[in-house]
């Protein structure tokens, strides 16, 4: 069974983004080494199945900057609370598994998200349930249904953060419309 054939505009980014990861590897961004990865991409791209990265066709930098600020931030007031917990309370730390729905389906804004938290220190995806775009979280520190409940919001505050930077229109106004004016 032969798959459907991607546009070279659709695969892209995908290609592009492969580049990079090879430079990077590499730890060598000459022109050399960017023209084989290329051609490495080209053929990964064709031989195996990569679905394609659909792009919602914008990018917020207004959105972006104030985003990596806070970002940032999480991850730094993060670590201190994991140093806190680790010195002061050790392995009676208790911490726990919380499913996470996600609004998207659009896998690029599902593995954004699933990123950005696993980035913040006490909190990894352990698991993607790409049917119905829900994030199972491990949380540090997550003692009651209350925890559970700070860390559901703080993973959709991140994707409606997200959406806002490189959203569809569509998934713009759903948010828009949920958050109210």
């Amino acid at each position: 069974m032969s798959r459907k054939r991607i546009s070279l505009r659709q695969e892209l980014p995908l290609l592009i983004w492969l580049v990079i990861v090879w430079g990077a590897l590499w730890q060598d961004f000459s022109a050399g080494n960017l023209l084989f990865g290329a051609l490495i991409a080209v053929v990964v791209a064709r031989l195996f199945y990569l679905p394609p990265v659909e792009l919602g066709g914008r990018f917020n930098v207004l959105r972006a900057i104030p985003f990596a600020v806070v970002f940032l931030a999480k991850v730094v007031a993060a670590s201190c609370q994991v140093l806190f917990l680790a010195v002061a309370r050790g392995p009676r730390v208790v911490s726990a598994v919380v499913a996470v729905p996600l609004r998207s389906h659009s896998d690029l804004l599902v593995t954004a998200t699933g990123h950005v938290i696993s980035l913040i220190p006490g909190s990894l995806v352990v698991e993607v349930d790409r049917s119905t775009s829900t994030l199972y979280i491990h949380g540090i520190n997550v003692r009651n249904a209350g925890d559970a409940a700070r860390l559901r919001k703080e993973v959709r505050d991140t994707e409606a953060g997200l959406i806002r930077i490189m959203g569809t229109k569509d998934e713009l106004t759903a948010l828009n419309q949920e958050v109210g004016p």
